[in-house]
């Protein structure tokens, strides 16, 4: 059974996404051991707490020093005895410590299509102020592992998603999250707790 612990910043929408796809079985052979949040204000704790499931704070402001922060959420990630740690909605960018404790072990899910509309200072609303100022036709979502970089991992899955003449970058959000994001880091998750997925050469490779 692999353990999965979840990192968030904000209302939690992708960890209730992977909550009911444990519940309605279209994630198998894995469960959620922790949520860890670096806001105390995130609503994503409430739906842990709702779904039983334990959950700590790790916040930058209890931590004078930058390393101290760090080591702090490492050691709150390795606590949980996690196989696999998800970032879902977590705005945190991951230290180097965190990324050589869990290599191939991390997973993100950002919303567009990297390598378009990623990087620093790609995140949340701003991707898709960017996506609809550039004028693009199709955006989407990708499920990528964490390396060193920001966003530059080997790319899990994909999914596309058609923008709206008229959209605002709300409106594509929440689009985005309903037909790619919800869907994609359920997915992602499933493969990797049922062993299909081997990380060669910088690729995610995927096995029937």
């Amino acid at each position: 059974m692999l353990r999965v612990t979840v990192l968030v910043s904000g209302g939690g929408t992708n960890l209730q996404a992977i909550l009911d796809a444990i519940a309605d079985g279209t994630i198998t052979n894995a469960r959620v051991v922790r949520v860890i949040s670096n806001s105390k204000k995130a609503y994503a704790l409430e739906r842990a707490a709702k779904a039983g499931i334990p959950a700590v704070c790790v916040t930058r402001a209890d931590y004078p020093e930058k390393e101290a922060f760090n080591a702090a959420l490492l050691a709150a990630i390795q606590e949980s005895e996690a196989d696999l740690v998800v970032l879902a909605g977590c705005l945190v960018v991951i230290p180097q410590c965190i990324v050589d404790a869990y290599p191939n072990r991390i997973i993100n899910i950002h919303p567009a299509l990297i390598p378009s509309f990623c990087g620093t200072g790609y995140y949340g609303l701003r991707v898709h102020e960017a996506v609809l100022a550039r004028g693009v036709k199709v955006t989407g979502a990708t499920v990528h592992f964490v390396d060193g970089g920001t966003d530059t991992g080997p790319i899990l899955l994909q999914k596309a998603v058609a923008v709206q003449q008229g959209d605002t970058a709300e409106e594509l959000q929440q689009r985005v999250m309903r037909e790619a994001e919800w869907l994609l880091l359920p997915r992602a998750i499933d493969l990797i707790a049922n062993g299909k997925v081997r990380v060669e050469d910088g690729r995610a490779l995927i096995s029937d």
